[in-house]
């Protein structure tokens, strides 16, 4: 995507360097005219842009990509079933089936599948989310149909056998025990466990230890007959991809899943957020761990743009930062100043119908305190005095970690896919961007005083946190007494 961002931003200034030739002298044209000018190579640029192509089969299953005419491609199936859809019982069988994929089809064994993927030099992975599942896999282009034909197989012929169930039963189990040593997905899942309490948002995505040890068949093949169907599922691609050649890939391959008229797709369980707190505390440890996090919104909120904007606005810090002083975010400035802690970072994370707006901090014990007032006084300066200048400089650096993201096929094919499921479209990055420039510093406030101010947060923190203030108080520093 960066060289494709190159490319236009060459043809645009070539087209402005012919446009200009035509003038005797730059000095010579007007406002209106340079106006104008502006307007027509814009147009003009914004035709070199790879159109995101969609089309949907008679059974629901969406096709979408997008052709830079690299010599790589990524295609993958995102579909629209992660933990959510999980009750107590099965809680981890989406992220188990994940694990299955790989472990045989009723066409390949393990072997035969790990050996065609070498031999291609291609890459195939898998992942899973609260709210959806992915396969997909790199490749070269010449490869995409085999790439296809692959993923096709695993997620309709995989055989599901006992004895490789077995021996991924004690994989989970293990990575479950790597997990628990990452301090920021503890906290985090510990956040989601407080926020969503006794809904599915509040469950784990590997699920607890007895489910692992009792999540048989039956529970995979009920998933799959349950969540896998056409309406659910797209297949996104990126690179140098062929829309027709995948359409007609899709069909072969696809043509038989499941569709929309053979049952209703589950419904989206509800998922009640709560102003609550959980405290892990242990002072062996030398750091403190803390999540704090308000209630925001989902990904097709109209409000969800300027949540990413003041997110960004917050930032994030590490000691290993150059300059801490002179960044632009106010709390990244105290901190470095202060010495209030040893990193901290910002987070905005959508689900479809809600979403948690906060921060993770590690910390000293000694200055948790501090760390927590200066953390809220920010949240407060968002509700009240933010300015034009800050707002600017946020939404600059928002565009460009949206731009910079989009390196490679496979981040911008793992675009397409999830917004394909999100929003129902690909946001042409053109609109994206106008709805950036749309946010001022008034709306900044409006939008964090509906979302921050006064409202009861969710709280996890882990380690030697006797310094953390208690609920209550930290609920009060969510408003200023005027």
């Amino acid at each position: 995507m960066a060289a494709s961002l190159q490319r236009f931003t060459f043809v645009g200034r070539y087209l402005l360097q012919k446009q200009l030739q035509k003038t005797s002298s730059i000095s010579r044209l007007s406002s209106g005219t340079h106006r104008f000018l502006a307007s027509q190579v814009a147009q003009q640029v914004a035709l070199n842009v790879p159109e995101t192509k969609v089309t949907t089969l008679d059974n629901g299953l969406r096709v979408a990509s997008e052709d830079s005419g690299l010599s790589t491609c990524t295609v993958g199936l995102w579909i629209d079933a992660g933990s959510r859809y999980e009750n107590e019982r099965n809680n981890g069988t989406a992220h188990f089936l994940e694990h299955m994929a790989f472990k045989g089809t009723r066409k390949r064994s393990q072997l035969d599948l790990e050996l065609e993927i070498e031999n291609m030099g291609a890459h195939l992975n898998a992942y899973t989310s609260r709210e959806q599942t992915v396969y997909y896999a790199k490749a070269f282009s010449k490869d995409l149909p085999r790439a296809v034909e692959i993923l096709a197989d695993i997620i309709q012929n995989s055989t599901l056998g006992e004895a490789e169930i077995e021996r991924e039963r004690g994989v989970i189990l293990r990575e479950m025990q790597e997990v628990e040593t990452n301090l920021q997905e503890v906290v985090f899942d510990y956040l989601h466990a407080t926020a969503y309490q006794s809904t599915a948002l509040g469950r784990t995505i590997l699920g607890p230890t007895e489910n692992i040890k009792t999540i048989n068949r039956s529970d995979l093949v009920e998933y799959i007959t349950a969540h896998y169907k056409g309406p659910r599922i797209v297949l996104s691609a990126a690179g140098g991809v062929s829309h027709g050649d995948l359409i007609n890939l899709a069909k072969y391959h696809f043509g038989k899943l499941p569709g929309r008229n053979e049952g209703e797709a589950p419904a989206l369980p509800l998922c009640k957020f709560t102003g609550s707190e959980i405290r892990m505390r242990d002072d062996k440890m030398p750091l403190a761990h803390i999540a704090i996090a308000i209630e925001a919104v989902g990904w097709s909120h109209p409000d969800t743009i300027p949540l990413m904007v003041a997110n960004t606005l917050i930032g994030n810090w590490d000691r290993s930062f150059g300059g801490g002083v002179n960044l632009s975010s106010k709390l990244a400035q105290k901190a470095c100043q202060g010495n209030l802690c040893h990193s901290f970072q910002s987070f905005n994370t959508c689900y479809t119908d809600t979403g948690l707006w906060g921060l993770y901090v590690v910390c000293e014990p000694s200055t948790i305190g501090d760390m927590m007032h200066f953390t809220q006084m920010e949240w407060m300066s968002l509700c009240t005095s933010v300015t034009e200048s800050e707002v600017a400089r946020a939404k600059n650096l928002l565009k460009t970690n949206m731009l910079l993201h989009l390196d490679g096929s496979t981040p911008i094919c793992e675009d397409i896919g999830r917004q394909m499921l999100c929003y129902g479209r690909r946001i042409p990055l053109h609109e994206l961007e106008a709805r950036i420039n749309a946010i001022d510093a008034n709306t900044i406030k409006d939008v964090c005083s509906r979302y921050i101010y006064n409202k009861a947060p969710a709280i996890a923190a882990v380690g030697p946190i006797e310094q953390l203030p208690e609920y209550n108080q930290i609920h009060s520093g969510m408003f200023w007494r005027r």
